[in-house]
This record gives structure tokens, C-alpha cells and sequence, in this order.
């Protein structure tokens, strides 16, 4: 009994974990979760707001050197002279469509040419449609495959070899909590399908890559308040109150980065308390944003 609750222990300071100074004052720091990233280097895409961001603060607090990409430069700029600023890291920025190859091929050459290797990859940039299938505008089908899907095995297929060769690396996504829901949710269908297939990709490459000391961990977040629900109207703060912090998932990548380099969490799911995909929190009628 006393083992387990030691092997416990860091994931509950990981869920207690320290906000960023904006919106996560009062939490307790993780102190029993030490992870030190001094000389390796993170790419994270959809890095200049939402959970990208506050994983990218996360990163930089563990004194990573950083490589951000999102499709904003203004956003993304600003990301990247707070971060050395505040935590005096080397850090790049690269405007990225994670939906285009070109804009990936540019990325890694971007990352490789200025810090010779990417030890991190942390996929996060996404987009978000949920309708009725029958009302599921057709145009989103593809808009949903190029980012959710593609973007993340194209740029995992550009940054793998390389660790492959090392010996040695980590593959960190965020894919969604919906995908633990059987049947997938109402109205969430084309999203939750993708990411499913996602999900069924990331654990096969977990089992691929092991004989090469690559780790792979798949992030099922609930609903989090992000730029994927900070557009919708007529929200009751009832509902607002029920998302998760941004924060919480960087506390996940904390938790994936600190477990001993024998071990690898394959997935780990944290779901709002007071929420189901069965009755979603926020009604699909909403305007959807992308």
C-alpha cells in the first residue's frame, strides 16, 4: 500500500501544479516533481496562446530552449521575447500552418539550422467543428484531417529520424479526452473520429519506437478554455467555470517529463469533474472556432 501511494504521489502535486502568472496565482509550486530540460531543446506547435502557450511557460520554467510555431507572427513574437525575457532561454519563433508540409519542412529546418537537434516535440496546434453530422459543413473535413491529424504525423515523421539515429527523444501530443467516450460524442464525430485515429496511431507508434529509446505520450484533455471557447457567445459562467485551465494539461507534459527515463506514460487522461461528452458543456450552435 505504501508503494503505491509513492508511485502516486507526483501525479497528484502534478494536477495541484503552479499556474502562469496571468490567470494561475495562489497554486501551489511542484515541488515534487523535478524535471530539468537544460540543454534540450522543445518544439511546440500552437505555442502563442491557449494550452500551447501555457505548456510553452511550462517549458521554459523547466529551462528548455524553445522552438515555437503557430500561424500568427505577432502573437508568436510576443511569446518568444516573454519567454527569454522572463526565463533567459534561447527561444525561436517560426510562423507555421501545421495543415501545410511546406510550412513543417520550413519549421525543422528552421530548428535544426539554429539548435542542431530537437530532443522535445510537443504537438498541440489543432482546430475545432462540431456539429450534427448531418448539418457538418463538408469544407471542415479537411480543414479537421490537414491540422488534427496530418499535422501531427507529418511533423512527427519530419523530427523522428533524427532521434532514431540519437537514440533518444520524446513525442508528446495532445490528442482529446472525447476519444475515451464509446460511442464518440454527439455532434463531435468528424473531430473525435480523427482524433481516434490519432490516438490508435500515437499508441502504435509507442511500441514502434521503444527499441529506440523514443518515448511517446498521447495527453486525453477535457474540455479546456482555450481559443477553441473563447469565441463562443451567450456562455453562462456556470458553463465557463466548468472548463479546465490550460494549466492543467501543462501539467500533464510536466508529469510525462519527470518519470524516471526506464519508464513512459503512455497516455494520461484529465477530465472536467462536472462535465460528460454526452451532454456537452457548450451547445454546437455556438460559432465554431478555427
Amino acid at each position: 500500500m505504501r508503494k503505491s501511494k509513492r508511485l502516486l504521489r507526483p501525479l497528484h502535486h502534478m494536477v495541484q501544479g503552479p499556474r502562469n502568472d496571468t490567470v494561475c496565482k495562489g497554486r501551489e509550486d511542484m515541488a515534487n516533481v523535478t524535471v530539468d530540460l537544460k540543454g534540450k531543446v522543445a518544439l511546440i506547435t500552437g505555442a502563442s496562446r491557449g494550452i500551447g502557450k501555457a505548456v510553452a511557460i511550462r517549458m521554459a520554467s523547466h529551462g528548455a530552449s524553445l522552438v515555437l510555431a503557430s500561424r500568427g507572427k505577432e502573437a508568436l513574437d510576443e511569446t518568444v521575447r516573454y519567454l527569454k525575457d522572463k526565463y533567459g532561454i534561447d527561444a525561436i519563433g517560426v510562423p507555421t500552418d501545421v495543415s501545410k508540409l511546406a510550412d513543417l519542412q520550413n519549421l525543422v529546418q528552421k530548428a535544426k539550422a539554429h539548435f542542431k537537434k530537437i530532443d522535445i516535440l510537443i504537438n498541440v496546434a489543432g482546430v475545432s467543428s462540431q456539429h450534427p453530422f448531418h448539418l457538418q459543413p463538408i469544407e471542415d473535413f479537411e480543414m479537421l484531417a490537414n491540422t488534427n491529424y496530418l499535422g501531427y504525423v507529418r511533423l512527427i515523421r519530419l523530427v523522428i529520424p533524427d532521434m532514431v539515429e540519437r537514440k533518444n527523444g520524446h513525442i508528446i501530443s495532445v490528442v482529446s479526452g472525447s476519444t475515451l467516450c464509446d460511442p464518440i460524442p454527439r455532434t463531435f464525430l468528424a473531430y473525435s473520429s480523427l482524433k481516434m485515429g490519432l490516438r490508435a496511431f500515437l499508441k502504435g507508434l509507442f511500441w514502434e519506437m521503444r527499441e529506440h529509446n523514443i518515448k511517446v505520450t498521447s495527453l486525453l484533455p477535457g474540455v479546456v478554455a482555450s481559443d477553441l471557447t473563447d469565441h463562443l457567445k451567450d456562455v453562462a459562467q456556470e458553463q465557463r467555470d466548468r472548463l479546465m485551465d490550460p494549466v492543467a494539461v501543462a501539467d500533464m507534459v510536466s508529469f510525462a517529463l519527470s518519470v524516471p527515463a526506464n519508464a513512459c506514460p503512455l497516455e494520461l487522461a484529465v477530465i472536467n469533474q462536472l462535465t460528460t461528452w454526452t451532454k456537452p458543456v457548450i451547445d454546437y450552435k455556438q460559432t465554431q472556432a478555427k
